[in-house]
C-alpha cells in the first residue's frame, strides 16, 4: 500500500460483532457503498475493511476487483507449532494486504507487549503486509503526553528500524475513548496528531499517515486537520454509515 499526502483512508474492523452469515451480508452491502462512489478508484481515499479471520475467504471474493484492501485482525509474532494463531504469510495467501497489532484490546485480555507487538511488525513486513499499528494513551492528559506515549510505542514497535516505514499505517486510539459514546474530541486529536508527526520528523517520518480510531463515526472527518483518515468500529457496522465517511472523505479532497 503506497501512501501519499493527499490520501484519505477509511476503515473498519467488525471485531468478533457480527456472525458468519451476517458478516456476508454486511460485506456485501459495503461493496455496494464502494461500487456507487467510483471516484474512490483515482486513490483519492483507500478504504480498508478488516473481518473477522473466518470471513477472510470470503471477503476476499466480495471485494475483489474493488478498491477496498482487505485486513486482518491479528496476526502471529512468529512462524512455527502456534496452535490457535494465523501467519502473516498464511494471510497474504489469502488475498491480505494489511494486518492490524497492538490494539488496546490485545495487550489488556492477552498480555500483549511492546516485545510481541514488535514481532508481529517484523512478520507482517516479512510477509509483504502494511502494519496497521494501533497506538494510544491509557488516561486523559494533554496533547504532548498523548504524543510522547505514542511516539514510544511506535518506537518499540519498529524495534528502532525506521526503514520500510512506508508499510506502516498508524491508527490513533486513545485507549480511554474506545467503546465510548463520542469520539475525542476533535481538537485535541489534531493536537495530539500534528505532536506526533513533528516528533517523527527526525526519524524522517513526519508524513507517516496517522488515522484516527476511538468510537469513530459519520461527522468527526470533517473537523479534522492533518489526520489521514477514519479508522471505524461499532458505527460502521451499518454500511450506510460506512459510505457516510467516503462521501466526507472525498469532499476533503
Amino acid at each position: 500500500m503506497t501512501h501519499t499526502g493527499s490520501t484519505t483512508y477509511v476503515g473498519v474492523s467488525t471485531k468478533m460483532y457480527l456472525g458468519y452469515r451476517d458478516s456476508l451480508r454486511w460485506l456485501e452491502e459495503v461493496r455496494a457503498e464502494l461500487d456507487a462512489r467510483p471516484a474512490r478508484a483515482a486513490g483519492r481515499v483507500v478504504p480498508f475493511i478488516v473481518p473477522s479471520f473466518p470471513v477472510l475467504p470470503a471477503a476476499a471474493e466480495i471485494m475483489s476487483g474493488s478498491a477496498a484492501v482487505l485486513g486482518a485482525q491479528n496476526c502471529s509474532p512468529a512462524p512455527g507449532p502456534w496452535t490457535g494463531e494465523i501467519s502473516a504469510a498464511m494471510l497474504a495467501e489469502l488475498g491480505v494486504g494489511m494486518v492490524e497489532l497492538g490494539h488496546a484490546e490485545r495487550r489488556r485480555h492477552f498480555g500483549e507487549d511492546d516485545g510481541v507487538v514488535a514481532a508481529k511488525v517484523a512478520q507482517s513486513r516479512s510477509a509483504g503486509l502494511t502494519a496497521l499499528l494501533c497506538v494510544g494513551e491509557e488516561r486523559r492528559g494533554t496533547a504532548s503526553e498523548a504524543a510522547e506515549h505514542v511516539v514510544g510505542q511506535l518506537e518499540a514497535a519498529l524495534s528502532g528500524n525506521w526503514d520500510g516505514i512506508e508499510r506502516t499505517l498508524v491508527a490513533y486510539e486513545p485507549v480511554w475513548a474506545i467503546g465510548a459514546a463520542e469520539p475525542a474530541n476533535a481538537g485535541y486529536v489534531t493536537a495530539v496528531v500534528r505532536e506526533i508527526g513533528r516528533r517523527l520528523e527526525p526519524h524522517g517520518a513526519g508524513e507517516l499517515p496517522i488515522i484516527y480510531g476511538g468510537s469513530a463515526k459519520p461527522g468527526l472527518l470533517p473537523q479534522l486537520n492533518g489526520v489521514s483518515g477514519l479508522f471505524l468500529g461499532r458505527f460502521a457496522h451499518e454500511a450506510a454509515n460506512f459510505g457516510r465517511v467516503l462521501d466526507e472523505a472525498l469532499a476533503r479532497q
